[in-house]
């Protein structure tokens, strides 16, 4: 539930795996809900559904064109209380999910090479969404009454997840280019399995660069981060140049599987990019590239 998830994987994750896992849930009598959270505000009523942003587990793996859940059990500090029946649920969840799993790993190779060929081959063509939220809307919540204790529907404010709104949209770029100084950025990219090409020649690269507007420290769910001085919010504006590029900088192509990833890494004015997790240390250490290099590259390993 993240922005430029391929349309298939969505589908397959719906049909093969989620509709099979609700149905063996209710077989177990386990009564089952979207995922949701709400505010710590008494006052706000609204509920919502999970984070639409690649900052969790589940979206990313979507983004690495994979199907991918988060499955939670009712009850927060509760203890060992309903032990049993918190521990069926997910027995059952999991027994669901490996089933589909092993039942559909013939379409499972086909569709993810469908799907990495596809994310490639949207390299430097369209628009791809930067930034996207939730939509507004209203649910039917099942709930507990709180004087009966009886089961309830209601219906209440919903951000959903389903269905995203792009903020931010851009041309989709050929690749993104870094300064050679930003190898701590090559280093976490290449971890994640991102392809990453080193430039052999001085050479002259048709890209925006990112022009910084404004900054700001943002609030983090974890406290301050690791590497001090908090995350950053930053706003920027892109800007067409003809970018000199020394020998010794890197490529990094979106002709490749893991495009929509590197994507949500690069683009440094959102919550969750590597410019905010201060990992990317200058937004002018970066650039959009908007047409292939000829330049000579060497692949890193």
């Amino acid at each position: 539930m993240t922005a430029n998830m391929p349309e298939f994987i969505i589908k397959a994750s719906e049909e093969w795996f989620r509709r099979p896992l609700i149905a063996r849930l209710d077989q177990e009598g386990l009564t089952s809900e979207w995922y949701h959270t709400t505010s710590p505000d008494p006052n706000d009523r609204k509920v919502t559904m999970g984070s639409v942003l690649p900052d969790t587990g589940r979206n990313v793996n979507g983004l690495r064109n994979a199907i991918s859940f988060v499955i939670e059990s009712r009850g927060l500090g509760l203890g060992r209380t309903h032990l049993k029946r918190r521990v069926h649920t997910h027995v059952t969840a999991i027994g669901s999910l490996l089933q589909s799993t092993a039942d559909r790993a013939a379409d499972l190779l086909k569709l993810r090479a469908y799907v990495d060929n596809e994310v490639s081959a949207q390299a430097c063509q369209g628009d791809a969404v930067v930034e996207a939220a939730a939509t507004p809307s209203e649910y039917s919540l099942l709930m507990l009454d709180p004087q009966s204790g009886a089961d309830k529907r209601v219906n209440v404010a919903w951000d959903s997840a389903l269905e995203l709104r792009p903020l931010k949209v851009r041309a989709r770029p050929c690749g993104y280019w870094l300064s050679a100084a930003q190898s701590d950025v090559v280093r976490r990219l290449r971890g994640l399995g991102v392809v990453v090409q080193r430039l052999d020649e001085i050479d002259e690269l048709r890209a925006q660069i990112y022009q910084e507007t404004a900054r700001e420290l943002r609030p983090d769910a974890r406290g301050s981060i690791a590497e001090g001085g908090g995350a950053l919010r930053v706003q920027v504006k892109p800007v067409p140049a003809l970018l000199e590029v020394q020998a010794g900088s890197y490529y990094v192509p979106m002709d490749q599987p893991l495009a929509n990833l590197v994507l949500a890494a690069m683009e440094p004015d959102t919550q969750n990019s590597y410019v905010a997790g201060r990992i990317l240390t200058r937004v002018a250490d970066e650039a959009r590239v908007m047409a292939r290099p000829a330049v000579k590259m060497t692949p890193l390993p």
